[in-house]
């Protein structure tokens, strides 16, 4: 799925494993932002940055209530989404489809939400 922020960002959410490994590993820049809900399965979401890497606080907010919305979490009031660039993400050896491991990232605890509006 995609969305564009109001502010012209481009936000990826994958739908399934093969599109989560996809998403991350072969179509995300390494200097990208992904996201996904803390030891909670869900889809990863990737904020495109091109040409422009200040990302404003309220982009990170969305695309982290977006990942909330497409993970078991759903049902929450409030869940803790991680969020780093793609370079600190990386798949072991052997791993199943969907599987990564990260360093380096922060934590965001949102409210799901859709944003609908944006897609």
């Amino acid at each position: 799925m995609h969305f564009t922020s109001s502010d012209g960002f481009d936000i990826y959410v994958g739908k399934n494993n093969t599109q989560n490994d996809y998403l991350t590993l072969k179509f995300a820049n390494s200097g990208d932002i992904w996201f996904h809900t803390k030891q909670i399965h869900g889809s990863h979401v990737i904020i495109k940055l091109g040409i422009d890497k200040d990302v404003p606080d309220s982009v990170i907010r969305i695309a982290a209530e977006i990942a909330a919305y497409y993970s078991k979490g759903r049902e929450s009031n409030q869940v803790p989404v991680d969020f780093t660039v793609v370079k600190n993400v990386k798949k072991p050896n052997g791993a199943k489809p969907g599987m990564v491991i990260y360093d380096s990232y922060n934590t965001l605890y949102v409210k799901p939400n859709p944003h609908e509006e944006l897609q």
